[in-house]
């Protein structure tokens, strides 16, 4: 049965079909690239208020309310990065296999951070040009400052390669193509339009793209796990197919072991 909802297609999807491995598509990665140069400019920036912030302390008197707004400055400009690194990796994730690797480029708004924030910390509570009260406030509001942009620059579910490929296998077991549907505020992708959880009237919009993965890139409410495909489409895709539930668990482990052998052919590759 075909929706009565709006479907507006996505392009980008159907270059990673005939992949063994997720690669993003060259619109995909050269947006990922904007975010990320702009990302790191933004950060550039916040680096250049704590010097400002930092520069002030060694002038008396020492004008704390310069400080402060450098500091929201700062606040500002790497929770912004942050964000725009964070959607980047929706597009252009990093690969698990190098683990320094992938943990820089999915925590590298946690990294800025820091950068960003606790040298501004240290210069405040050492500094000889204001009393104990003063370091108290400046100090108290970096802290949170840095605090306020660490949670935010964290990626506590982060994207990768492979787990963007198994669950492509994974919708490849279940209906044959990576094909999906999503909603813009919607926790979770479908395989089909119709999907009973599409037909409320909050839902207005559908999206339909050629891959999992261009569901996390347009919308990131939707988790990079396997959780994220909807219940009910799973179970439609297996009756159709007439499987039990042991062999729905199987077509699971045929998605992760597909990812497992592709990362050692690469590496092997690589070695080559």
């Amino acid at each position: 049965m075909a929706t009565t909802k709006k479907v507006t297609r996505v392009s980008g999807g159907e270059d990673t079909l005939q992949r063994e491995t997720f690669v993003p598509t060259p619109e995909n990665k050269g947006k990922a690239t904007q975010l990320r140069v702009i990302a790191g400019i933004l950060w550039f920036l916040a680096i250049c208020a704590q010097i400002g912030a930092i520069s002030l302390l060694f002038r008396p008197p020492v004008s704390m309310t310069w400080i402060i707004i450098l500091i929201v400055v700062d606040l500002v400009l790497v929770i912004i990065g942050s964000i725009l690194w964070k959607r980047s990796n929706r597009l252009d994730p990093a690969s698990e296999k190098n683990k320094f690797k992938f943990f820089m480029q999915s925590q590298l708004g946690l990294v800025a951070a820091i950068v960003a924030f606790l040298p501004l910390v240290i210069f405040i509570l050492t500094s000889k040009n204001i009393d104990g009260k003063q370091k108290g406030i400046l100090g108290g509001i970096a802290v949170v400052a840095l605090i306020a942009a660490g949670i935010v620059g964290t990626d506590f579910n982060p994207p990768s390669v492979e787990k963007y490929t198994e669950q492509s296998n994974y919708v490849k077991e279940l209906t044959g193509v990576d094909h999906v549907y999503w909603t813009k505020s919607g926790t979770k992708y479908h395989l089909y339009n119709d999907c009973q959880y599409l037909k409320s009237d909050r839902t207005t919009e559908i999206f339909e793209g050629g891959s999992v993965a261009d569901a996390y890139a347009h919308n990131h409410k939707i988790k990079p796990e396997m959780g994220s495909l909807c219940s009910a489409c799973e179970k439609r895709a297996a009756k159709e197919k007439g499987w039990t539930d042991e062999q729905l668990q199987q077509a699971k482990d045929n998605a992760l072991s597909g990812v497992q052998n592709a990362v050692q052919s690469q590496g092997d590759t690589n070695e080559k």
